[in-house]
């Protein structure tokens, strides 16, 4: 562990070095960061998951910006290069991208125009250019002239090159001209004369000016994808003569300097030819770095709040799959996921047999007793959601229905894993089956599905893979153990973000549940092949086992705790059988807390977490949010009038403003200039994904079947 990077860390976030250390200490011992973030509490000065993320993705960035540092200050020396000037800018940059932007100039290049009169031996003529001597041009360049170099023009045009070279590779000038364009230049688009935008998706970009200090990520993503789509080209620009003029005041010293025109053209090269070329690139790197991590953090916190979508429990659902020549897909699940029935109905268009739907659909709800129908929002929704709706008023049916995301439910109908579940279902049936778990309980079905398909992000296929990766498992794994996991029937896609399990301990668990029948209790962990003392310690405590032998076991308390647990209760009186009851609450509201404090040497907020399990028993964070709108009618963009106050559900939430669901076919956007009569910096800073909400229809368009909302009144 390298302190010198511990400090540094330390006052980059803000935080204590001890908490740094732990944080460092537990990471390298093989702890996990949902383990660290609930079970050491104490070591880390509570700190939770994404402050223990943050801190570990800090440290490793500054270990491996101190490595690039040195290996590029070796590069440039190893070349003759390397002067007190570049190696202080080296050392003082506080990104890898700022120590690559001034490596750049010294990269290995096969052929340059400037390597090329270097071999030609200018390099002198160069240098003694630069010194300003006054002399003139043919005197400065008889020296060189031979069977290469046959004239006066030729040895100043070539010692230009390497001139040029020279001034490119100035860290001043390179820094000086890339933090103005910073500040003052501009992102620039024009639509190309031949491209073909249908759809008019990238109108606004096709004559288009913003400064880069003040453009807006989605508008980076945007123009990156209209220009990989041929559609636009997409420029920097910054003041030009205002930056040559700047070089030449810092370069030419003496202003009656015989060769002066020639330096200025020289100054004008580099600048042209390779300076700016080289600070576009690295402007529109970091514009689109910018622009992808704060689309990975858009993503996330969508993600994060979609998974903690409530479950409806207690209900069977029926899946509806819409479709026309193909007919509406139908799975009735039970109310533990299981698939009781497929079927298929022809309601629209061509086969229009009404009649004969309506009929098998009541045969449906009636044998399987449906309480919910969830209709997937794809291709027939609305005329399925018309269909739905009019068979439970004609039948006075005491059901509901709910139009749910389809987004994802093929690309899972068509995986692997989907045919594993169900090898002998039609890609088209799993996608029933998948839309009606998936409100059943939105995070045991979501897992099964690539994050990037479920339709909640910005351009996700444009941002950074890797990093867009590693951020969506880093929040599906938090939001796993955070809700905790049924050990006796989850499945194989939920196991595998469990804390501490890996391939091998999850098989192990699935094959000792086919053995046995049932997992009774958390001890049992350890017999099962594959789980080491280490891996039961990282997993055991978001593992939960319902109506087991012991009944700390569908806690969020930590076996290792039993013992003090057990010695907490015998001080108070209370009963494990008391665990998530009234009376038991009682019991515990009434303990001395600085006592048991005291007796045991734990912390407050060690106790806090005991007493919080031992009164709720299942701790689910999903039971605080609001539950599903379910409908029993439909509407139509007809029905709507401006200035109607409706109720509707966020499932998108961007950085111009949020998708409502209000019953459409489509989401209606409330815009963020919609959203408050105060300034709004983000959507999320009022609303997030599962929010339901009071809304006012603002604008209607119904040519291009639009809708806009406003949150004012």
């Amino acid at each position: 562990m390298n302190e010198e990077l511990i400090k540094k860390v330390s006052m980059l976030l803000s935080v204590k070095e001890s908490q740094v250390k732990a944080v460092i200490n537990l990471l390298s011992e093989g702890a996990t960061i949902p383990f660290i973030a609930r079970y050491r509490k104490e070591v880390t000065g509570n700190l939770n998951e994404d402050e223990i993320r943050t801190i570990n993705e800090t440290y490793e960035y500054q270990e491996n910006l101190k490595d690039r540092k040195e290996t590029v200050i070796n590069l440039i020396d190893e070349k003759k290069m390397l002067t007190p000037d570049i190696k202080e800018a080296i050392l003082a940059c506080t990104k890898l991208s700022e120590v690559d932007n001034i490596y750049e100039p010294f990269k290995e290049e096969r052929k340059t125009k400037g390597t090329e009169a270097i071999k030609l031996g200018l390099e002198p003529l160069a240098k003694e250019i630069m010194k300003f001597p006054n002399i003139s041009r043919e005197e400065i360049a008889k020296p060189y002239l031979n069977d290469k170099v046959k004239t006066v023009d030729d040895a100043i045009e070539n010692a230009g090159y390497i001139i040029a070279d020279m001034i490119n590779a100035n860290v001043k000038y390179r820094d000086y001209i890339t933090e103005n364009t910073r500040r003052f230049g501009f992102v620039e688009s024009k639509k190309k004369k031949s491209s073909v935008d249908e759809n008019k998706l990238y109108e606004i970009y096709y004559d288009f000016k913003e400064k880069i200090s003040k453009i807006k990520s989605y508008q980076v993503l945007a123009i990156n994808r209209a220009t990989k789509e041929k559609i636009i080209t997409y420029s920097i620009s910054n003041d030009d003569n205002r930056m040559i003029d700047y070089l030449k005041n810092k370069i030419i010293k003496d202003k009656e300097f015989p060769l002066r025109k020639d330096v200025e053209l020289f100054i004008e090269d580099a600048y042209k030819r390779l300076m700016f070329p080289s600070i576009e690139r690295n402007i529109k790197n970091e514009l689109f770095d910018k622009a992808s991590e704060d689309g990975i953090k858009e993503f996330g916190t969508n993600l994060e709040n979609l998974l903690l979508t409530p479950p409806i429990k207690e209900a069977v659902v029926l899946g509806f799959d819409p479709a026309f020549r193909t007919g509406c897909k139908l799975a009735v699940v039970s109310q533990t996921g299981e698939c009781l029935k497929i079927d298929v109905i022809y309601p629209h268009e061509p086969k229009n047999d009404k009649e004969g739907s309506e009929k098998k659909l009541l045969e449906l709800i009636k044998n399987y007793n449906v309480n919910i129908i969830a209709i997937g929002n794809g291709t027939a929704s609305r005329e399925s959601e018309s269909f739905v709706a009019d068979l439970i008023h004609k039948n006075n049916l005491d059901v509901k229905f709910v139009i749910v995301s389809e987004a994802g439910a093929s690309v899972y109908s068509a995986s692997p894993l989907a045919k594993k579940e169900f090898p002998d279902f039609s890609v088209e049936q799993r996608s029933a089956v998948s839309i009606a778990r998936r409100l059943q309980d939105a995070l045991s079905e979501l897992v099964k599905i690539d994050p990037k398909s479920i339709g909640i992000g910005l351009y996700q296929h444009d941002l950074k893979p890797k990093e867009l990766d590693e951020e969506l498992d880093f929040v599906v794994s938090k939001i796993v153990n955070k809700v905790g996991v049924n050990i006796n029937n989850a499945s194989e896609s939920l196991l595998s973000h469990v804390s501490g399990l890996d391939k091998k301990s999850i098989k192990g668990i699935l094959d000792y549940r086919k053995e046995k029948g049932k997992i009774n209790e958390r001890k049992e962990l350890e017999k099962i092949k594959g789980i080491s003392s280490h891996t039961f310690e990282q997993c055991a405590g978001f593992l939960r086992i319902i109506e087991g032998t012991n009944p700390l076991d569908k806690t969020n308390i930590h076996p290792e705790d039993y013992e003090l647990v057990t010695n907490i209760i015998k001080d108070v009186d209370f009963d494990l059988s008391l665990i998530g009851k009234e009376e038991g609450k009682s019991i515990l509201d009434k303990i001395n807390d600085n006592e048991i404090i005291n007796k045991y040497n734990i912390s407050k907020d060690k106790l806090d977490m005991i007493k919080d399990n031992l009164i709720n028993g299942i701790i689910d964070p999903r039971n605080e949010i609001k539950k599903v709108k379910l409908k029993s009618d439909i509407l139509t963009i007809d029905d709507l009038e401006e200035g109607m106050e409706l109720e509707g559900t966020v499932r998108n939430v961007l950085p111009f403003g949020a998708f409502i669901d209000i019953g459409l076919h489509d989401d209606a956007l409330v815009h963020i200039s919609k959203m408050s009569k105060e300034f709004v910096s983000h959507p999320s800073e009022i609303l997030k994904v599962g929010d339901i909400i009071t809304v006012y229809v603002s604008d209607i368009d119904k040519e291009k079947q639009r809708v806009g909302l406003s949150l004012i009144k």
